[in-house]
């Protein structure tokens, strides 16, 4: 029985990571707002979260397994609400002290390391800084940052349940 319902729970929470990408593409075609290279970095997040839960779902796995399936999604959804929480941050600062626009993350990623991707992502622009869309108050980011929140909850319940 505890297996099952472990499978059970891995496949809601690839469904709910599913209706964020769902929600993420509809405000990108739909409403016509371009994801900034830290929202590109927090849907890969979400999609590696939801790669992991399928997984899980579909594997089935006892014990041991099934934490190793809590410890990567805990990784992916850390991380997601690490470059989430920077997004929101930086959302918070003047605008005067933020860099200019920087490239496309596709340029970024074909003409410089790794770890200077990394470290242009991690400075933010003012592109990544501004507010577009809001719903009941908070922007995307911010509710980015609630979802990767709900991910590490669901991440820890797997990961500390005895059964």
């Amino acid at each position: 029985m505890a297996l099952a319902a472990s499978r059970w729970l891995f496949l809601l929470a690839g469904f709910g990571g599913l209706l964020l990408m769902a929600g993420a593409l509809y405000l990108e075609h739909g409403v016509g707002l371009q994801p900034c290279p830290m929202c590109i970095v927090q849907r890969l997040f979400v999609i590696l979260f939801v790669l992991v839960c399928l997984a899980a779902a579909i594997h089935g796995p006892q014990r041991f397994g099934r934490r190793i399936y809590a410890l990567l999604t805990l990784l992916f959804a850390a991380a997601g609400a690490g470059t989430a929480a920077r997004q929101v941050w930086l959302q918070n600062v003047p605008v005067d002290q933020l860099g200019s626009c920087s490239p496309s993350l596709d340029f970024m990623l074909a003409s410089m390391s790794l770890s200077e991707v990394v470290g242009l992502l991690w400075q933010g622009t003012a592109g990544c800084a501004s507010v577009t869309w809001t719903l009941f108050g908070m922007s995307v980011p911010e509710w980015s940052l609630l979802a990767f929140v709900g991910m590490i909850l669901f991440s820890l319940l797997q990961l500390l349940r005895r059964h």
